[in-house]
């Protein structure tokens, strides 16, 4: 008999059977399925799928940095952007896309170019229907490292013992990985 019976049976005035102790468990089931972590950037977006299998360790399939040079224009970058992303979205079973949000920035055009970015890898993840989860860099080195102020350089090599990945990720693989690893370590089902 489950807690909520119990409860139910109580409130009924129906006798409780003494079954021994009720063990609850805290435990929520572990993320299945893959992400695509987002680190965006007008410039150079990084993009990493994991696919997380209960347990078994977390399996980096793809990685690749959007790189686009700073002489061509601002809708050339978002088009390089939106395209790489529905590549991804379109071409592997994504079940969720974990972006990280934009973080505090002085420069008010800086913010503009970052949110521009983000709206790039949005659109391209809604025309095909996944959902999109965001998370601040805070909570992504906290929920991958263990500390917050963790450097990008703890986070990267967090990331790839995590992985089990012989080779040195891209800055922003990095933190894209790491974005997913966040989704998967905290996500909880509604």
């Amino acid at each position: 008999m489950t807690v909520r019976e119990m409860w139910k049976a109580k409130l009924e005035g129906r006798a409780v059977p003494a079954s021994g102790p009720v063990v609850l468990s805290l435990q929520r089931p572990p993320f299945a399925g893959r992400v695509l972590g987002i680190d965006p950037s007008l410039r150079g977006t990084g993009l990493a799928l994991i696919e997380f299998v209960p347990g078994r360790s977390p399996v980096l399939l793809h990685c690749q940095t959007v790189r686009v040079a700073a002489k061509l224009p601002m809708a050339v970058a978002l088009a390089e952007i939106h395209r790489a992303v529905t590549s991804l979205v379109a071409e592997t079973d994504v079940k969720h896309v974990a972006l990280e949000q934009t973080i505090y920035v002085q420069n008010f055009q800086t913010a503009q170019i970052l949110g521009a970015a983000r709206g790039a890898a949005i659109a391209a993840v809604a025309l095909h229907a996944r959902p999109v989860y965001e998370y601040a860099p805070l909570r992504v080195k906290l929920a991958v490292v263990g500390a917050g102020r963790a450097s990008k350089e703890q986070l990267a090599r967090t990331v790839m013992s995590l992985l089990g990945h012989g080779r040195q990720l891209a800055p922003d693989e990095a933190d894209a990985a790491g974005v997913a690893l966040c989704h998967a370590f905290t996500w909880r089902e509604s």
